[in-house]
């Protein structure tokens, strides 16, 4: 791990207001935020539905992720699998889960599982490989 993490502490989150790292979380409650984890500034969690950010998962600035779409009424768990990471400007859309150390290239909308060890990429996202 880089050295950015010696000194992780647990991130305070209050509802519907910016942490200090400037990421915004609805429904804090029903988020399960894993050791080491890095979330880039700007992203917005909707956990209406139960979000998992397992241990060592990185999401880049700009993400999005939505337990409920009210464009065509899908409603779902997210999961992030350990040690995966997402691209910056990502979308993850209801009951969803990305792999064990899967990678997700940036600007991608993920509206389907991914498997462990995949990289994905794409709008819709497609699986390119496995690692």
């Amino acid at each position: 791990m880089t050295l950015r993490f010696d000194n992780w502490e647990y991130p305070l989150i209050e509802e519907n207001k910016l942490t200090r790292y400037h990421w915004l979380v609805q429904h804090k409650d029903n988020l399960k935020l894993g050791y080491k984890t890095d979330i880039g500034a700007f992203t917005y969690i909707n956990a209406k539905n139960g979000v998992t950010i397992e241990d060592y998962v990185q999401i880049g600035s700009h993400c999005s992720l939505y337990t409920i779409s009210t464009i065509d009424n899908k409603e779902g768990m997210i999961i992030l699998k350990k040690n995966c990471k997402i691209g910056s400007h990502s979308t993850i859309m209801p009951n969803v889960t990305v792999g064990y150390n899967s990678i997700i290239g940036a600007h991608s909308f993920v509206n389907k599982d991914i498997p462990d060890n995949t990289i994905a990429f794409g709008t819709p996202v497609r699986i390119i490989k496995n690692i």
